[in-house]
């Protein structure tokens, strides 16, 4: 009779313990799928910047540059005919050293190309470059910086090799005037041969008046600019106005923190 009260007490003993682990089992797993649809629905950092990007317009700071390209690639292909210098590479670096026409001294003086005083018996203003106060060239309109800019490096030893070059070599001259002194930037060659072909420059090279143009991005709404000046950084442009780094960065399609100076940037 013992035995089998014994047999029944372990009986429900057993029960008891099964049921209890079966509760706690589930109870576990009902923790781990509510931790996974939360994990599925979050997204990450780096999913969120590409929705960003894939609605903002393709290189927002960029938004003024066709407007200078359709102002001033008549005036390159001439400079192209007399001198030889391949339009896509007088374009982009005017886009370059002006700011898309907006830089200061662009503004200032018609410098596109921040040619220095030297010689110069012009007209003159000073600005902060290397050095605070240097000495550059004024024009009285863009043309005359675009006709200094082709006698420049057709007047100047040092880069008579880039006019043995092919017509349409774009590389090779971006490559080559950085090696003869015009810039000291590592990357300058990389930004002309970036501008050329994400603008489609290279068509104003073969001396027909080219029609085709890039969607010109939209100014967004309650945003300003910014023209990046020397000593800018995008953390001293979120300081002075209130933005953080990461929203200038969406703002204008930059993958990284490298800025130039006459950069325009849309600023939110």
């Amino acid at each position: 009779m013992k035995i089998r009260h014994l047999l029944v007490l372990l009986l429900i003993v057993v029960f008891a313990a099964s049921c209890g682990s079966k509760k706690k089992v589930v109870t576990r797993k009902d923790n781990v799928e509510m931790d996974n649809r939360g994990e599925e629905n979050r997204e990450t950092p780096a999913e969120v910047v590409d929705d960003v990007k894939e609605k903002m317009p393709r290189n927002s700071y960029h938004y003024r540059i066709e407007d200078y390209i359709r102002d001033y690639a008549s005036i390159a292909q001439e400079e192209m005919k007399l001198y030889k210098i391949p339009a896509s590479i007088t374009l982009a670096q005017g886009i370059l050293e002006s700011g898309a026409g907006n830089g200061e001294l662009t503004r200032r003086a018609n410098n596109h190309f921040g040619i220095k005083c030297h010689d110069w018996k012009g007209e003159k203003v000073y600005h902060d470059d290397d050095r605070r106060g240097e000495c550059f060239r004024k024009y009285k309109h863009a043309k005359y910086s675009y006709r200094d800019h082709s006698l420049f490096l057709s007047g100047r030893g040092r880069y008579s090799e880039l006019f043995e070059l092919d017509a349409d070599d774009y590389k090779g001259w971006a490559k080559g005037l950085r090696k003869a002194g015009y810039a000291t930037d590592r990357r300058y060659p990389d930004k002309l041969i970036d501008l050329i072909e994400r603008y489609e420059l290279y068509q104003y090279d073969s001396g027909k008046q080219a029609t085709k143009y890039a969607v010109k991005p939209q100014e967004t709404k309650n945003s300003e600019t910014h023209v990046v000046r020397k000593g800018d950084t995008l953390y001293s442009i979120s300081k002075k106005y209130n933005t953080s780094v990461e929203d200038i960065r969406r703002m204008n399609g930059l993958n990284g923190n490298t800025i130039s100076i006459g950069q325009v940037l849309s600023i939110k």
